[in-house]
């Protein structure tokens, strides 16, 4: 049986692999195939941000995305099956990311979280903006300085309810 013969055996197969194994074996065969996250995205027709979220083990993919992304990463179907299991959410290794990158966006944060919430309040009243309801979306913009990093955080707001 073929990968793409039977989507429906994600079903029936128990996962033999976490989805931390699976984003490992994603990360092997994307430089082995020289893939980038774009092209992923782009033939499986979903998000960039959403696929790599994904494929790195933060969210469930639908069983036909699975099949198909472990079908062009030329990966088994225990790595669809991984790919489409319920993920623990925000697994780092630390409290604090000792990763440059992860760790500036702690300290982003650490120094501007009181403003953002702030402004937040004063913009729509008290409520938080949701991370499940939630686009990302990263974008070069070019300066005279250097390139900019362009990170756009869209989450629904979601408004308190007392009582």
């Amino acid at each position: 049986m073929s990968i793409t013969d039977e989507p429906a055996i994600l079903a029936t197969v128990a996962p033999l692999m976490t989805k931390q194994d699976a984003a490992q074996l994603v990360l092997a065969q994307k430089a082995r195939l020289g893939l980038t996250w774009a092209a992923i995205a782009d033939a499986l027709e979903q998000s960039v941000a959403w696929v790599t979220a994904a494929l790195l083990g933060q969210h469930p993919m639908p069983e036909d995305v699975a099949m198909r992304a472990a079908e062009l990463l030329e990966l088994s179907e225990e790595a669809a099956v991984a790919f489409a299991q319920q993920p623990s959410r925000g697994a780092l290794d630390t409290a604090v990311p000792t990763d440059p990158t992860m760790y500036r966006f702690y300290e982003v944060l650490q120094v501007y979280g009181p403003t953002i919430k702030a402004l937040i309040h004063e913009e729509f009243g008290d409520g938080i903006m949701s991370a499940i309801n939630f686009k990302l979306d990263i974008a070069r913009r070019a300066d005279p300085g250097g390139d900019r990093v362009v990170v756009t955080l869209d989450g629904k707001f979601l408004p308190y309810q007392w009582g």
